[in-house]
């Protein structure tokens, strides 16, 4: 499986998701894209190789870590994630912005 991460602070917010108990993974850095001279969009592709707790346990803990991002997009001070989209090995897209756990858990289900 795989998340694509984008926005100012897409470094710090794949390391707090690979920090999640039960993922083990790892990230590159797929481009920069530069936005004005201050604002430089990241985008990092996380791949998670294990799951190791139950999917439903990691969808709650997906679905918390995003929301924290989503609340950030107010706050122009805070981290900056503009876009998470999970893909599933079989093909299977989930943009997170709107997301509910259950979606969540069906994606990394399959």
């Amino acid at each position: 499986m795989k998340i694509e991460i984008q926005g100012r602070d897409a470094v710090l917010a794949t390391k707090e998701l690979l920090a999640i108990e039960g993922l083990e993974g790892s990230y590159q850095i797929l481009e920069e894209v530069e936005r004005g001279e201050v604002n430089t969009t990241l985008v990092t592709i996380a791949t998670i190789v294990a799951i190791t707790s139950g999917t439903l346990t990691i969808a709650e803990k997906l679905y918390q870590w995003n929301q924290k991002y989503q609340k950030s997009l107010q706050n122009p001070v805070g981290a900056r994630i503009e876009k998470v989209l999970i893909v599933a090995p079989n093909g299977n897209r989930l943009l997170l912005k709107d997301a509910t756990v259950k979606q969540i858990h069906e994606v990394l289900g399959d």
